[in-house]
């Protein structure tokens, strides 16, 4: 059975998205560019669902505001966002909030490096996901190594 913990690992994600060149050019800028963001939650959604109403348009904003966490940009800048931008990043959130993801989509996301190692880590070692998040890339390959050497001399 899945702990508490294991169920809540995915919350603590970030994500890098690329935003393709030709969404940046419709909306005026000429760079390529990347952006940071994190997966919803679902007292995220309870939020966002509260304070936008009935408002389709203001609930795509705040789901791409409460996501974004490089660029910051507030309510008014999201609000702001040119069209093509906002249903791309909006289309991110969805994805990696798991908001109607595939079972191959899932199951990619399941099979990335870095969420086994913290799956395994948070697994074997009682860590809470905010635990194994803080964790730097360099701490957690030691974990891991650590926890090879455990196993192999256990089954010796």
């Amino acid at each position: 059975m899945l702990t508490a913990d294991e169920l809540l690992a995915g919350s603590v994600l970030e994500f890098e998205i690329n935003v393709p060149a030709e969404i940046l050019a419709a909306a005026g800028s000429h760079a390529n560019g990347k952006v940071r963001m994190r997966p919803l939650t679902v007292r995220d959604l309870q939020l966002i669902t509260r304070a936008a109403k009935d408002s389709d348009v203001l609930t795509s904003a705040l789901m791409v505001q409460a996501s974004l966490l490089e660029p910051k940009l507030s309510v008014a800048q999201a609000s702001a966002l040119q069209v093509g931008l906002l249903q791309f990043l909006l289309a991110q959130v969805n994805r990696i909030s798991g908001i109607g993801a595939s079972s191959s989509e899932l199951k990619e996301a399941a099979e990335d490096p870095l969420v086994r190692a913290a799956f395994l880590l948070a697994k074997e070692f009682g860590w809470t996901p905010q635990q194994v998040s803080a964790l730097t890339l360099g701490q957690l390959a030691v974990q891991l190594q650590l926890l090879r050497e455990r196993q192999a001399s256990h089954a010796d």
